[in-house]
């Protein structure tokens, strides 16, 4: 896209700001949105049609004309939303004009120059979150939905974006400022004391949220599966049906197979979702004793590989004997899958920690499915929930360590106790964003792309 001159370079929350709020390229249709106190005037002059945009209903679609002065740009859809009935909560305008990268890009720069600014990447969500559209977990939700890869994700990024950990966080502040509300009447009354009655209750609510908190933090791995995905790594002597595993689990043919050893040489990576779990798997070079130097780059890179994944596939061919496991395998990610056993004259049986399959005729993969999303931590009810992220996990743990120490020092005496439960609060405010820290909201928002 070309560069847009930009009448106004400062970002002051206050301005005007417009973007392309379409994914860049060549579409049936490209929409241009435009938020702030100037919004409906700069759209006025941007959009002509019958109707005055002043006189134009909220939430409803016109058609127009997009002009730049007396040149027609485009025609188009425009739809304006009032404040503070909007996504932003400020007056904003959304102009729908044919999908090419020129047009679109037109429409933009003559917003542009008749007062708006271009707007940082997340900036409509971020003037969401500040004028208290949605809090802070909401704003991360946004993303998240965006970004989902399986059913699964999909489903806990929109239980996120409709309040789940929002609402949990919340009720449990609630709970910590009513604790911390009896206790500082303690303190302000020294004379009075805790009795031992009131101090026990006191305490076991302070349990109980820390309890409340604990579930919230025991969905980190589960969020972090259904947003990042497993790395899975299939690794084994060559010959051993690594790469035929990898099309089966795939469902096409997406590797080379080939009897001639050596044949994959690199790491060769391909994601797939099984059960709506988001799996990355990596096909590894055979690992062998070889002089050939490229050959043996291929070994270390597969060794790197199963260092770097969640789990490791050791693939064995049935039909010879049980290989030692290549040294440089770490051997707790490490899980035996035994291949080629539709070859064999009798019967195989695995060991119980073992999977026999055969990728030739599918027998075993079904289980072998399951297992794996079991050995990546898939949980019982997984899309049921909505699962927290790194950052609130952080906030999490501090908030139960205070918690924690809270409770110990309730039993000596109130004080402590009260500077321990504002730092609960403190750690609980900034995952849904009561706590203001620029340097939070920074980092959350420039992930976003422009126009959202």
């Amino acid at each position: 896209m070309p560069p847009y001159h930009n009448k106004k370079s400062d970002a002051a929350p206050n301005s005007t700001i417009a973007a392309i709020a379409t994914p860049a390229g060549e579409g049936a249709i490209a929409l241009v949105r435009i938020s702030g106190p100037d919004a409906l005037i700069i759209t006025a002059r941007l959009f002509e049609t019958s109707l005055p945009v002043e006189q134009m209903r909220s939430r409803h679609l016109y058609f127009g004309r997009i002009m730049d002065g007396k040149i027609v740009v485009d025609e188009g859809l425009c739809a304006v939303f009032r404040a503070p009935g909007s996504y932003t909560g400020e007056d904003l305008a959304e102009i729908s004009c044919h999908g090419g990268i020129l047009v679109s890009s037109r429409v933009l720069q003559v917003a542009l120059d008749l007062g708006a600014r271009l707007a940082l990447p997340g900036e409509f969500t971020q003037r969401a979150f500040l004028n208290e559209k949605m809090d802070l977990t909401q704003a991360e939700a946004v993303m998240d939905l965006i970004r989902a890869q399986t059913p699964l994700a999909l489903r806990a990024a929109a239980l996120q974006l409709e309040g789940a950990i929002g609402r949990e966080t919340e009720a449990a502040r609630a709970e910590l400022l009513n604790i911390l509300a009896h206790i500082e009447a303690f303190i302000d009354f020294p004379e009075e004391g805790i009795d031992p009655d009131t101090g026990i209750v006191l305490l076991k609510r302070i349990v109980e949220v820390r309890k409340r908190l604990e579930v919230l933090l025991a969905t980190a791995d589960e969020g972090r599966l259904l947003r990042d995905g497993a790395r899975i790594a299939i690794c084994g002597e060559p010959n051993a049906g690594k790469s035929s595993l990898l099309n089966r689990l795939l469902g096409f043919e997406r590797a080379i197979v080939s009897h001639i050893p050596g044949t994959t040489r690199d790491t060769l990576e391909e994601s797939a979702s099984l059960e709506g779990i988001p799996v990355h798997f990596i096909d590894t070079a055979g690992i062998r004793e070889t002089n050939d130097p490229i050959e043996l780059e291929g070994v270390r890179r597969a060794l790197l590989a199963a260092e770097r994944a969640a789990v490791i596939l050791h693939v064995i061919d049935a039909s010879q004997p049980l290989p030692p496991l290549p040294p440089g395998l770490p051997k707790d990610k490490v899980h035996r899958v035994w291949n080629k056993i539709d070859l064999l004259s009798v019967p195989f049986v695995a060991p119980p920690e073992d999977t026999a399959i055969s990728c030739l005729s599918g027998i075993g993969i079904p289980t072998l499915v399951s297992r794996i999303l079991e050995w990546a931590g898939r949980p019982s009810d997984c899309g049921q929930f909505a699962a927290i992220n790194a950052r609130h996990q952080s906030c999490l743990k501090r908030g139960c360590a205070a918690l924690e120490r809270a409770e110990q020092e309730l039993k000596v005496g109130a004080e402590l106790a009260a500077l321990d439960l504002r730092l609960a609060l403190d750690a609980l405010g900034e995952i849904v964003g009561v706590i203001d820290n620029e340097q939070i909201l920074s980092s959350i928002f420039s992930s976003f792309c422009i126009g959202k």
